[in-house]
């Protein structure tokens, strides 16, 4: 509790800075940890060696490391922002691409299940893509203490996302599209045996979760791909992409499958064109 109090303290006192003075500090700070976390540095170093089969330069290393550091810690500083901005304010620093994707399946009738990765600056991608496009239930793991992970989860729910818990939340997205309502799920993490399946990703295999096909199968739900992007982190842009239908035969295992690679290679695909958006830290390939 302590601990958190201090932090709420920091957090009123950083607010009455300038926006720009936020930024730099935070910033300064991304880029003292990447000097000192010689351990993560090898993580990231060790996953682009391996999806780019070492054909990076010690350079393109190096400035996407940077990235990686400054992108997780400008995503930290937006939770903090997000308990002071309007959704009219953060709506100002946010557009949108191929919009009409969103628009056609609304007037489908079909539930929508949004899915999109760490890319870019995630903590105002969702409350962007609720706020301004469409509310959504999206899925909330729980921090170790408990005053911290409340408070991310109520950064995120001022703006239309509705957060469910990790632990069941299959049982609460199933409640929504049945509603016809939207949905929005992460897919570019590592999962275990039991939750993900084998999949083709940067020419090796990896896990990853099945679920956003399982469910689009199962509720005839319009899968829509999202990215959001940023080149000075003050104005950013979300892209929607064009759907991916999933095949409904008698065969599911195979229609999952199918696209859940399909996803992958979306992903696979934009994260190639602009590695440095991509939060290279997960050990994508653990298993």
């Amino acid at each position: 509790m302590i601990s958190f109090t201090l932090f709420r303290l920091f957090a009123f006192v950083l607010m009455l800075l300038p926006r720009a003075w936020r930024r730099n500090l935070f910033c300064a700070l991304a880029d003292t940890a990447y000097r000192f976390d010689q351990k993560h540095r090898r993580v990231i170093r060790a996953n682009l060696d391996f999806a780019f089969d070492k054909s990076l330069s010690d350079e393109e290393v190096k400035d996407i490391g940077r990235y990686c550091y400054r992108n997780l810690a400008l995503a930290l500083l937006q939770v903090l922002e997000n308990h002071r901005m309007s959704k009219k304010e953060l709506g100002s620093k946010v557009s949108f691409m191929h919009e009409h994707y969103v628009d056609e399946a609304k007037e489908s009738g079909r539930p929508i299940i949004f899915i999109t990765a760490h890319f870019g600056n995630w903590e105002i991608g969702g409350p962007a893509l609720g706020s301004q496009v469409i509310p959504n239930s999206a899925v909330h793991k729980a921090l170790n203490n408990e005053h911290f992970s409340r408070y991310l989860k109520e950064a995120r729910a001022r703006f239309d996302l509705n957060m469910v818990e990790k632990h069941g939340a299959v049982k609460h997205l199933s409640k929504a599209l049945k509603k016809g309502e939207a949905i929005s799920m992460l897919i570019d993490q590592n999962t275990n045996r039991r939750d993900g399946i084998v999949i083709n990703f940067f020419g090796k295999t990896a896990r990853q979760t099945p679920a956003p096909a399982q469910l689009a199968r199962k509720y005839n739900a319009v899968v829509i791909p999202l990215l959001i992007r940023t080149e000075d982190h003050e104005n950013h842009t979300i892209t929607f992409y064009k759907p991916i239908e999933v095949a409904n035969s008698g065969d599911s295992a195979k229609d999952v499958l199918e696209a859940t690679q399909k996803m992958a290679d979306w992903l696979e695909g934009e994260i190639r064109k602009e590695p440095k958006f991509w939060f290279w830290v997960h050990r994508r390939w653990k298993a």
